[in-house]
């Protein structure tokens, strides 16, 4: 079923970990974890037990960014598979919600990412058709999606021969939210005299219906490669005898359950009026009774309304308390998954936090008569309830947290700890904080003399800084890193980090997981003795393993206690090692620092087309980044900017669209 396309084969203890992995799910193991050190190859290693076992899955990330990345090299291993990425389609999103105490309405405000919404509905659409389905999600996955059975029974079946009409066609498209428009575009129609061009909502398939006598006379379908591809070339249309058009958006009833759903929206308005009413909050009860009627009356006529998610548990048919149906759903339908939580030990308690948050945001809201008590329903899944829809699972970290190693038990854990580039873990040192700053000095210009990189940590913002400064006055190329520090600016100081412009870096909590920085030989850990979430067992080992890189990697703490963290993360960095070396000997192999190509963080534009600039610096050259294409006026500019920000994020290059990103903030400035 699934077939992994690579030139290279398992190695070190990749087999060792692949073979446990895959008898411990075959044997009916619920939980294992994959403890895999930063640069073994833990990717491969999962695409191969997916390779093995053959069943559907699901990848848990806990972030977009890795999700893409995760989600690239699958596609690279799974070419013939139906590999899909399902995150949050929201470039920006502030959640409706209200502040009692300055009597503060925050409307709901959002921006959908068309090309994400495009991919979630091409992974649910996948999860109908396909067995061999891979999708990396976010947490996004715990999230209210609407019901998979009424999505796949709404599916508006077409094939040559069928007895309707243009118009009736017309009209079952707009029910299930499909607009008709002149482009063609995803979840778009155009129509002519007696032919309709039909964008799925996957915006993978482009569909030509012609009619005769008001019936289907003949059908082509066309593969959509690029969404680009609708507006500049012309569609390579083949014929067909069928099709299935699904849904253009989640939460679409049928007009029986519609009807039936708003019945019961009505009963559930009229009861919380009256007690609104008895309890003394008129000014709310003619707040919710207002909006409510609207949003029915737009539902009675389209089929959907603004925030119908709100009123979910009517449409879905659920008891009150009764949990979502959420992409877990979906895959539920392909009987048996595997699930594979990615980073669990920030994972886990992301999926665990989700759910009281969004709790007590809509309990204020309906407290106050801006929604109707079953809205709190529309909510993620509670950690409980997620554990209950994935029924094998396996945890993959390099530190992976309490919970998981609980749950698997000493006998399922697959270990993962050599390297196939022979690289070590860091040694570690550890010295006194007297005289912390000369020693530091001293070992960073050491490092710098032999053309190595230097990370140094801190606790505070203010720290970073002020050491920075120091560094500097003593001669050392330095910059620091830290929350208030810009994505675009962050990028590039990682940049000039590799590039020599800087040798050392300071910062605060931005030196752990995602850096892959190879010219990095040491990391120093200021105040390692100061127990908390910046300096536990965790946090010590992902940022040491920051300088696993490099041949020469090397870590410093400053510290004048031996603390529990300390303890744990030396002697499991100092086991690790241990295993590595043995490795190296009994196979001959020298460490070698990675290698790694310097990505370019310029907008994807021609040299050439800079030149005539809007602004120019103090000094009379450009430093705002922003390009005119030629004789463009600015609102041209915006609009070409913005067409490269969505087309580098269709491609999920992410540093290169908040790059862009930031361009087009500047120039609104």
């Amino acid at each position: 079923m699934f077939k992994l396309a690579s030139k290279f084969q398992p190695t070190g203890d990749q087999p060792e970990a692949i073979d446990k992995l895959v008898k411990g799910l075959k044997s009916g193991k619920k939980h294992q974890v994959l403890l895999g050190v930063t640069g073994s190859g833990k990717t491969f290693s999962m695409a191969k037990v997916i390779e093995a076992y053959k069943r559907p899955t699901l990848i848990v990330s806990h972030n977009k960014t890795l999700a893409a990345q995760l989600y690239k090299e699958f596609k690279s291993f799974f070419p013939k598979n139906a590999v899909h990425y399902f995150v949050s389609y929201y470039d920006y999103y502030q959640p409706e919600a209200y502040i009692p105490h300055t009597d503060t309405y925050i409307e709901k405000d959002s921006k959908i990412n068309e090309e994400i919404d495009r991919l979630r509905h091409a992974a649910t659409q996948a999860l109908m058709n396909r067995d061999d389905v891979i999708i990396i999600a976010s947490v996004s996955c715990i999230y209210n999606l609407g019901s998979p059975e009424d999505y796949k029974n709404l599916g508006l079946e077409i094939f040559e021969g069928k007895k309707i009409n243009p118009s009736d066609l017309v009209r079952s498209l707009m029910r299930l939210q499909y607009t008709a428009d002149i482009e063609l575009k995803r979840g778009a129609f155009r129509k002519t005299a007696n032919e309709i061009e039909i964008v799925s909502s996957n915006g993978q398939d482009a569909y030509k219906i012609t009619f005769k006598n008001d019936e289907v006379a003949k059908m082509y379908r066309a593969d959509v490669k690029d969404p680009e591809d609708l507006e500049f070339k012309d569609m390579q249309y083949e014929r067909v005898v069928s099709a299935v058009i699904f849904p253009a958006k989640y939460w679409i009833a049928s007009d029986d359950k519609i009807s039936l759903a708003i019945e019961n929206i009505k009963s559930e308005l009229q009861k919380h009026v009256k007690h609104l009413k008895k309890i003394g909050k008129l000014e709310e009860a003619f707040r919710l009774q207002e909006k409510t009627i609207q949003d029915i009356e737009m539902m009675r006529q389209t089929g959907y309304c603004h925030g119908i998610e709100n009123y979910s548990r009517h449409l879905d048919f659920r008891k009150a308390g009764q949990p979502p149906y959420t992409l877990l759903d979906f895959f539920s339908s392909k009987g048996e998954f595997l699930s594979i939580i990615d980073e669990s030990h920030i994972t886990i308690p992301q999926l665990r936090s989700m759910y009281n948050g969004d709790h007590s945001r809509k309990s204020t809201l309906i407290e106050y008569g801006f929604r109707l008590p079953s809205a709190i329903d529309n909510r993620p899944l509670k950690f409980p309830e997620f554990t209950t829809r994935v029924r094998k699972q396996i945890y993959v970290s390099a530190t992976p947290g309490k919970y998981e190693m609980e749950k698997a038990g000493e006998k399922n854990i697959a270990e993962q700890v050599v390297r196939p580039t022979g690289l070590l873990d860091p040694t570690i040192e550890i010295q006194p904080t007297e005289n912390q700053i000369p020693h530091l000095l001293k070992n960073i210009q050491e490092r710098v003399s032999s053309g190595e990189r230097v990370l140094v940590t801190t606790l505070t913002k203010r720290m970073a800084e002020d050491l920075s400064e120091h560094l500097a006055d003593k001669g050392v190329k330095v910059n620091y890193l830290h929350s208030e520090i810009k994505t675009l600016d962050r990028l590039k100081i990682l940049k000039d980090l590799r590039l020599g412009k800087h040798d050392v870096i300071v910062g605060v909590n931005l030196l752990r997981e995602g850096l892959d920085l190879p010219e990095v030989s040491l990391i120093a850990i200021l105040d390692a003795d100061k127990e908390g979430f910046l300096r536990n067992t965790t946090t010590l080992i992902q940022t040491m393993g920051r300088a696993a890189r490099h041949v020469n990697g090397h870590v410093i703490m400053y510290a004048d206690k031996l603390t529990k963290s300390i303890d744990s993360s030396i002697k499991e960095t100092l086991r690790r090692r241990k295993k590595q070396e043995k490795y190296n000997t009994d196979n001959k192999i020298t460490p070698t620092t990675i290698l790694k190509d310097i990505g370019d963080f310029d907008l994807p534009i021609s040299k050439s087309a800079m030149g005539k600039l809007g602004n120019t610096s103090r000094g009379g050259d450009n430093d705002s980044g922003i390009v005119f294409f030629g004789d463009a006026n600015k609102q041209n500019v915006l609009k070409q900017l913005n067409r490269l920000m969505e087309k580098a994020m269709r491609h999920f290059d992410y540093e290169r669209a908040m790059e862009i990103k930031e361009q087009i903030r500047r120039m609104k400035e």
